[in-house]
């Protein structure tokens, strides 16, 4: 699916893939970086519906 133009526009965006990494890891909630298809920069969400999660492993 790719991500609406207005979302695009409002979320913060991170030229490398290790600041968005950098930024997930530091928040109070999970969250999981994307590329995005319309500016091809990085962006956080906390959605994980249809998504492949990795579980920790044991």
């Amino acid at each position: 699916m790719r991500t609406r133009l207005s979302i695009c526009r409002r979320k913060q965006r991170f030229a490398s893939e290790e600041a968005a990494l950098t930024t997930a890891r530091e928040a109070t909630i999970e969250l999981r970086h994307y590329r995005c298809d319309r500016c091809g920069q990085f962006h956080l969400t906390s959605r994980t519906k249809g998504k492949r999660v990795q579980r920790p492993s044991t």
